[in-house]
């Protein structure tokens, strides 16, 4: 296990910055990802953790030795992309095996080495298989494998379940945090998902534009979100937020009404409060708004309510699963001061 260290990291591509005086530090056996839209950076910063890409300023560390000017070879490290890139006339056994035969490695420990991560992934019986004979989630293992064999102080997945069907995802990602439990490596993640980002990280790093947003643990993230880009990214389905004018302890939400913030919340101006699905009351609240919903949809365990308000913005809201709501139905919703999120109107958090 290594931990990792980022100080002021910079990355230029002639005259366009990309990624913006990083700080970051990963902890030794800890799951970290990265998550935002696309474009933030976030495989960029990943690439030149791994030494795929060079750095313009400042220094990453492995552990306690500074890698900016170490080949991606020689930072005992293994990557795992998106793309399977398995070599299509080997074996499974051959694909794990080939990083440690170009290494000169002793044929009984790659021999061990193979056995293990095929143990490890459940994969034993597919080692004298092709990959054309493979389904897409059984190539994943294979991919993973292979990094696995090299026994890393340190594991970089580059979203590496992007390729799979809605199904395997959900599988995969139970596999690779089951995988994390049993291996306890450090393993620094990206991935644009933030249902996989809640689901597997111990920490998320929000990005957004080269910079970092937030750092926290998914928890934290989803209650406590620093500014309204977290707020508003983080959680699925997203944020409601509400635009109003906080003054004298209240808030004025045009065309709703007002709603008294709790205490600990001081603001005069521009105020934006964001209010989740789950925490809009189907009936009254502090603020009472009246709508119509406009689309309704069914999950099985949970309904979504879209209801559009009398002010004309849109609410949406989340109704037991044995819900029969339907469109065009009218509605009277609940907003409770102390279950909202509050910004400023930098779109930094009040409170």
């Amino acid at each position: 296990m290594a931990a990792v260290t980022l100080s002021e990291v910079r990355k230029a591509y002639g005259n366009v910055a990309v990624i913006h005086g990083i700080d970051l530090a990963v902890n030794s056996g800890e799951f970290l990802v990265l998550v935002g839209p696309s474009g933030c950076g976030k495989s960029t910063l990943l690439r030149m953790i791994a030494g795929l890409e060079e750095i313009t300023d400042g220094t990453i560390a492995i552990g306690d030795r500074i890698v900016n000017d170490l080949p991606a070879s020689q930072r005992n490290l293994s990557m795992v992309f998106q793309s399977y890139a398995l070599y299509p006339h080997m074996s499974v056994r051959k694909n794990l095996a080939f990083g440690l035969v170009n290494l000169r490695m002793p044929r009984d420990e790659i021999d061990r080495r193979v056995a293990e991560a095929a143990r490890i992934l459940r994969i034993e019986e597919l080692l004298e298989r092709k990959p054309r004979q493979l389904s897409g989630g059984q190539k994943q293992r294979v991919a993973i494998g292979r990094a696995i064999v090299r026994e890393p102080q340190l594991f970089l997945f580059d979203e590496p379940l992007s390729n799979l069907d809605a199904e395997l995802r959900v599988q995969m990602r139970v596999e690779l945090a089951s995988l994390y439990n049993r291996l306890g490596t450090t393993m620094i993640y990206v991935t644009h998902d933030q249902v996989e980002a809640m689901t597997m990280a111990t920490r998320i790093v929000v990005l957004n534009k080269g910079r970092i947003e937030q750092v926290g643990t998914p928890y934290e993230l989803y209650n406590a979100p620093a500014n309204l880009f977290v707020a508003t990214f983080i959680g699925s389905p997203k944020m409601n937020v509400l635009a109003g004018t906080a003054a004298g302890g209240r808030a004025e939400i045009a065309g709703l009404g007002m709603l008294d913030l709790p205490g600990g919340i001081s603001a005069d101006g521009q105020i934006s409060i964001g209010v989740r699905p789950e925490q809009v009351v189907i009936g009254a609240g502090d603020l009472t708004v009246s709508g119509t919903i406009t689309l309704v949809e069914y999950l099985g365990s949970e309904v979504f309510l879209y209801v559009r308000l009398n002010s004309g913005d849109t609410l949406l809201v989340q109704a037991p699963g044995q819900s029969q709501y339907k469109i065009h139905d009218s509605i009277t919703l609940g907003i409770n001061s102390k279950e909202a999120h509050y910004f400023n109107g930098m779109g930094l958090r009040l409170g």
